[in-house]
Protein backbone atom coordinates (compact mmCIF):
# COMPACT_ATOMS: atom_id res chain seq x y z
CA UNK A 1 0.00 0.00 0.00
CA UNK A 2 1.37 3.39 -0.97
CA UNK A 3 1.97 6.11 1.63
CA UNK A 4 -0.27 9.17 1.63
CA UNK A 5 1.11 12.71 1.48
CA UNK A 6 0.65 15.04 4.41
CA UNK A 7 -1.93 17.77 3.82
CA UNK A 8 -0.59 21.34 3.58
CA UNK A 9 -1.14 23.63 6.54
CA UNK A 10 -4.47 25.46 6.51
CA UNK A 11 -3.19 29.04 6.73
CA UNK A 12 0.39 30.17 6.04
CA UNK A 13 2.29 32.80 7.97
CA UNK A 14 1.69 36.31 6.65
CA UNK A 15 4.48 38.12 4.74
CA UNK A 16 6.83 40.30 6.76
CA UNK A 17 7.26 42.88 4.01
CA UNK A 18 5.55 44.38 1.01
CA UNK A 19 4.62 41.87 -1.66
CA UNK A 20 4.37 43.76 -4.97
CA UNK A 21 1.19 43.83 -7.00
CA UNK A 22 1.13 41.10 -9.63
CA UNK A 23 3.37 38.77 -7.63
CA UNK A 24 3.58 35.21 -8.92
CA UNK A 25 4.05 31.96 -7.03
CA UNK A 26 5.92 30.28 -9.87
CA UNK A 27 5.97 26.71 -8.59
CA UNK A 28 2.98 24.88 -7.14
CA UNK A 29 1.32 21.55 -7.82
CA UNK A 30 -2.36 20.76 -7.95
CA UNK A 31 -3.68 17.39 -6.89
CA UNK A 32 -7.02 15.76 -6.24
CA UNK A 33 -8.09 12.30 -5.22
CA UNK A 34 -10.83 12.51 -7.86
CA UNK A 35 -8.30 12.58 -10.72
CA UNK A 36 -6.67 9.49 -12.32
CA UNK A 37 -3.31 8.71 -10.69
CA UNK A 38 -0.29 7.11 -12.36
CA UNK A 39 0.44 3.47 -11.56
CA UNK A 40 4.15 4.29 -11.13
CA UNK A 41 3.65 6.95 -8.42
CA UNK A 42 5.45 6.73 -5.07
CA UNK A 43 2.61 8.13 -2.93
CA UNK A 44 -1.03 9.17 -2.99
CA UNK A 45 -2.07 12.78 -2.46
CA UNK A 46 -3.71 13.78 0.80
CA UNK A 47 -7.50 13.56 0.80
CA UNK A 48 -9.42 16.17 -1.12
CA UNK A 49 -10.87 16.76 -4.56
CA UNK A 50 -9.23 19.04 -7.10
CA UNK A 51 -11.89 21.69 -6.41
CA UNK A 52 -11.04 21.52 -2.70
CA UNK A 53 -7.33 21.94 -3.44
CA UNK A 54 -8.05 24.93 -5.68
CA UNK A 55 -10.02 26.52 -2.84
CA UNK A 56 -7.23 25.79 -0.35
CA UNK A 57 -4.63 27.30 -2.63
CA UNK A 58 -6.68 30.43 -3.33
CA UNK A 59 -6.64 31.02 0.43
CA UNK A 60 -2.85 30.64 0.44
CA UNK A 61 -2.59 33.14 -2.41
CA UNK A 62 -4.70 35.65 -0.52
CA UNK A 63 -2.62 35.38 2.65
CA UNK A 64 0.70 35.52 0.79
CA UNK A 65 -0.33 38.38 -1.48
CA UNK A 66 0.14 36.35 -4.65
CA UNK A 67 -1.98 37.22 -7.67
CA UNK A 68 -0.60 34.69 -10.14
CA UNK A 69 0.67 31.13 -10.04
CA UNK A 70 2.35 28.46 -12.16
CA UNK A 71 0.92 24.97 -11.76
CA UNK A 72 3.59 22.33 -12.38
CA UNK A 73 2.20 18.94 -13.34
CA UNK A 74 3.00 16.29 -10.74
CA UNK A 75 4.55 12.94 -11.59
CA UNK A 76 1.86 11.43 -9.33
CA UNK A 77 -0.34 11.66 -12.44
CA UNK A 78 2.25 10.51 -14.96
CA UNK A 79 1.91 11.99 -18.45
CA UNK A 80 -1.87 12.40 -18.11
CA UNK A 81 -2.08 16.19 -17.79
CA UNK A 82 -5.82 16.33 -17.09
CA UNK A 83 -5.42 17.43 -13.46
CA UNK A 84 -3.15 20.32 -14.42
CA UNK A 85 -5.29 21.40 -17.37
CA UNK A 86 -8.36 21.38 -15.13
CA UNK A 87 -6.55 23.33 -12.42
CA UNK A 88 -5.33 26.00 -14.86
CA UNK A 89 -8.88 26.32 -16.19
CA UNK A 90 -10.28 26.66 -12.67
CA UNK A 91 -7.75 29.37 -11.76
CA UNK A 92 -8.43 31.33 -14.95
CA UNK A 93 -6.02 33.96 -16.24
CA UNK A 94 -4.22 33.98 -12.87
CA UNK A 95 -2.55 30.66 -13.75
CA UNK A 96 -0.26 29.06 -16.28
CA UNK A 97 0.78 25.42 -16.40
CA UNK A 98 3.86 23.28 -16.93
CA UNK A 99 3.04 19.87 -18.39
CA UNK A 100 4.64 16.47 -18.71
CA UNK A 101 5.17 14.65 -21.99
CA UNK A 102 7.13 11.61 -23.12
CA UNK A 103 10.01 11.46 -25.59
CA UNK A 104 7.43 10.56 -28.24
CA UNK A 105 5.48 13.83 -27.88
CA UNK A 106 3.95 15.09 -31.12
CA UNK A 107 3.02 18.52 -32.39
CA UNK A 108 -0.62 17.66 -31.66
CA UNK A 109 0.29 16.80 -28.05
CA UNK A 110 1.97 20.18 -27.61
CA UNK A 111 -0.92 22.00 -29.30
CA UNK A 112 -3.30 20.38 -26.83
CA UNK A 113 -1.19 21.57 -23.88
CA UNK A 114 -0.70 25.08 -25.23
CA UNK A 115 -4.42 25.48 -25.88
CA UNK A 116 -5.01 24.60 -22.21
CA UNK A 117 -2.70 27.34 -20.90
CA UNK A 118 0.34 25.10 -20.44
CA UNK A 119 3.45 27.04 -21.45
CA UNK A 120 6.25 24.55 -20.84
CA UNK A 121 7.19 20.93 -20.21
CA UNK A 122 9.21 19.47 -17.37
CA UNK A 123 11.79 16.75 -17.05
CA UNK A 124 13.06 15.40 -13.78
CA UNK A 125 16.53 13.99 -13.12
CA UNK A 126 15.97 13.81 -9.35
CA UNK A 127 12.84 11.67 -9.11
CA UNK A 128 12.87 10.18 -12.60
CA UNK A 129 10.06 10.51 -15.10
CA UNK A 130 9.01 9.89 -18.67
CA UNK A 131 10.93 12.60 -20.57
CA UNK A 132 14.69 12.47 -21.25
CA UNK A 133 17.16 15.21 -22.19
CA UNK A 134 17.45 13.68 -25.66
CA UNK A 135 13.68 13.90 -25.88
CA UNK A 136 13.81 17.56 -24.88
CA UNK A 137 16.35 18.31 -27.60
CA UNK A 138 14.10 16.59 -30.16
CA UNK A 139 10.97 18.54 -29.25
CA UNK A 140 12.70 21.87 -28.53
CA UNK A 141 12.00 23.29 -32.03
CA UNK A 142 8.33 22.35 -31.64
CA UNK A 143 8.25 24.05 -28.25
CA UNK A 144 9.89 27.15 -29.72
CA UNK A 145 7.25 27.35 -32.45
CA UNK A 146 4.58 27.52 -29.73
CA UNK A 147 6.31 29.95 -27.39
CA UNK A 148 6.83 27.19 -24.82
CA UNK A 149 9.89 26.39 -22.72
CA UNK A 150 11.64 23.66 -20.74
CA UNK A 151 11.65 23.26 -16.96
CA UNK A 152 14.08 20.85 -15.34
CA UNK A 153 14.75 19.42 -11.91
CA UNK A 154 18.36 18.28 -11.56
CA UNK A 155 21.28 18.38 -9.14
CA UNK A 156 23.90 21.01 -10.02
CA UNK A 157 26.72 18.94 -8.51
CA UNK A 158 25.75 15.90 -10.60
CA UNK A 159 24.38 17.22 -13.88
CA UNK A 160 25.09 20.89 -14.54
CA UNK A 161 28.46 20.46 -16.24
CA UNK A 162 27.15 17.97 -18.77
CA UNK A 163 24.08 20.09 -19.55
CA UNK A 164 25.61 23.57 -19.77
CA UNK A 165 26.56 23.66 -23.45
CA UNK A 166 23.20 22.22 -24.51
CA UNK A 167 21.37 24.75 -22.34
CA UNK A 168 23.18 27.61 -24.05
CA UNK A 169 22.29 26.17 -27.45
CA UNK A 170 18.61 25.54 -26.69
CA UNK A 171 16.16 27.42 -28.94
CA UNK A 172 13.82 27.83 -25.95
CA UNK A 173 14.28 29.11 -22.39
CA UNK A 174 15.37 26.53 -19.81
CA UNK A 175 14.30 27.03 -16.19
CA UNK A 176 15.91 25.02 -13.39
CA UNK A 177 13.88 24.16 -10.31
CA UNK A 178 14.70 24.54 -6.63
CA UNK A 179 17.96 26.52 -6.76
CA UNK A 180 19.39 23.72 -8.90
CA UNK A 181 18.96 21.28 -5.97
CA UNK A 182 22.64 21.63 -4.97
CA UNK A 183 24.54 19.75 -2.29
CA UNK A 184 24.69 22.57 0.26
CA UNK A 185 27.70 21.05 1.98
CA UNK A 186 29.82 21.76 -1.12
CA UNK A 187 29.23 25.51 -0.96
CA UNK A 188 28.40 28.06 -3.64
CA UNK A 189 31.84 27.71 -5.27
CA UNK A 190 31.18 24.09 -6.25
CA UNK A 191 31.79 23.75 -9.98
CA UNK A 192 28.25 22.77 -10.95
CA UNK A 193 26.59 25.51 -8.92
CA UNK A 194 29.06 28.07 -10.22
CA UNK A 195 28.18 26.98 -13.76
CA UNK A 196 24.50 27.53 -12.97
CA UNK A 197 25.32 30.97 -11.54
CA UNK A 198 27.20 31.87 -14.73
CA UNK A 199 24.34 30.70 -16.94
CA UNK A 200 21.91 32.77 -14.87
CA UNK A 201 24.25 35.78 -14.97
CA UNK A 202 24.48 35.51 -18.75
CA UNK A 203 20.72 35.20 -19.14
CA UNK A 204 21.26 31.74 -20.66
CA UNK A 205 18.77 30.08 -18.29
CA UNK A 206 16.23 30.83 -15.57
CA UNK A 207 16.15 29.44 -12.05
CA UNK A 208 13.50 29.07 -9.38
CA UNK A 209 14.48 30.32 -5.92
CA UNK A 210 12.20 27.69 -4.44
CA UNK A 211 12.01 24.81 -1.97
CA UNK A 212 14.96 25.34 0.39
CA UNK A 213 13.05 23.07 2.77
CA UNK A 214 14.00 20.14 0.54
CA UNK A 215 17.68 20.94 1.12
CA UNK A 216 17.83 21.87 4.81
CA UNK A 217 15.68 22.42 7.89
CA UNK A 218 14.03 25.69 8.94
CA UNK A 219 15.02 28.51 9.21
CA UNK A 220 16.80 27.48 5.99
CA UNK A 221 19.95 29.49 6.67
CA UNK A 222 22.09 26.81 5.04
CA UNK A 223 20.43 27.63 1.70
CA UNK A 224 20.49 31.42 2.06
CA UNK A 225 23.84 32.04 0.38
CA UNK A 226 22.77 29.95 -2.62
CA UNK A 227 19.58 31.97 -3.09
CA UNK A 228 21.46 35.24 -2.59
CA UNK A 229 24.12 34.23 -5.12
CA UNK A 230 21.57 33.52 -7.84
CA UNK A 231 19.43 36.58 -7.09
CA UNK A 232 22.50 38.83 -7.25
CA UNK A 233 23.68 37.18 -10.46
CA UNK A 234 20.59 38.22 -12.42
CA UNK A 235 17.15 38.87 -10.91
CA UNK A 236 15.78 39.06 -14.45
CA UNK A 237 16.42 35.31 -14.72
CA UNK A 238 15.00 34.35 -11.29
CA UNK A 239 11.50 33.51 -10.11
CA UNK A 240 10.18 32.42 -6.71
CA UNK A 241 7.86 29.54 -5.85
CA UNK A 242 6.35 28.01 -2.72
CA UNK A 243 6.26 24.39 -4.00
CA UNK A 244 2.78 24.08 -2.39
CA UNK A 245 1.30 21.63 -1.31
CA UNK A 246 4.74 20.10 -0.65
CA UNK A 247 4.21 16.58 -1.95
CA UNK A 248 6.81 13.79 -2.07
CA UNK A 249 8.61 15.11 1.01
CA UNK A 250 10.92 12.12 1.51
CA UNK A 251 13.06 13.20 4.50
CA UNK A 252 12.06 16.88 4.35
CA UNK A 253 9.73 18.46 6.91
CA UNK A 254 6.37 19.91 5.88
CA UNK A 255 6.95 23.66 5.54
CA UNK A 256 4.84 26.78 5.98
CA UNK A 257 4.67 28.58 2.61
CA UNK A 258 4.62 31.93 4.41
CA UNK A 259 7.86 31.11 6.21
CA UNK A 260 9.38 30.18 2.84
CA UNK A 261 8.29 33.52 1.37
CA UNK A 262 9.65 35.40 4.38
CA UNK A 263 12.96 33.57 4.04
CA UNK A 264 13.20 34.83 0.46
CA UNK A 265 12.15 38.35 1.51
CA UNK A 266 14.81 38.35 4.21
CA UNK A 267 17.48 37.59 1.61
CA UNK A 268 16.19 39.83 -1.17
CA UNK A 269 15.50 43.04 0.72
CA UNK A 270 15.61 45.54 -2.15
CA UNK A 271 12.05 46.22 -3.34
CA UNK A 272 13.02 46.69 -6.98
CA UNK A 273 14.81 43.33 -7.01
CA UNK A 274 11.84 41.66 -5.31
CA UNK A 275 9.51 43.09 -7.95
CA UNK A 276 11.72 41.83 -10.76
CA UNK A 277 11.79 38.30 -9.29
CA UNK A 278 8.17 38.13 -8.14
CA UNK A 279 6.45 40.06 -10.94
CA UNK A 280 8.47 41.01 -14.01
CA UNK A 281 10.45 37.85 -14.72
CA UNK A 282 7.54 35.41 -14.32
CA UNK A 283 5.32 37.71 -16.39
CA UNK A 284 7.79 37.41 -19.27
CA UNK A 285 8.61 33.72 -18.88
CA UNK A 286 5.02 32.50 -18.46
CA UNK A 287 3.21 35.07 -20.59
CA UNK A 288 0.99 36.76 -18.01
Amino acid sequence: MLPTALPPIDTPTSPIGNVPRGACDAHIHMVGDDMPLWDGRVEDPAAGSLDEYVTRYRHHMDVLGMERCVIVHSILYGANNDVTKAAVSAMGDAARGIGLVTDAATEADLDDLRDAGIVGVRLNYVHGGVLSWDGVKRIAPMLAARGMHVQMLMNTHKHMQELADDVRAMPVPVCFDHIGWPDLSLGTQQEGFETLRQLVSDGACHVKLSAPYRLCDAPYEAASSFIETLARANPDACVWGSDWPHIMLADAKLPDAGVLLNHFMGIVTDEDTRRRILVDTPARLYGF
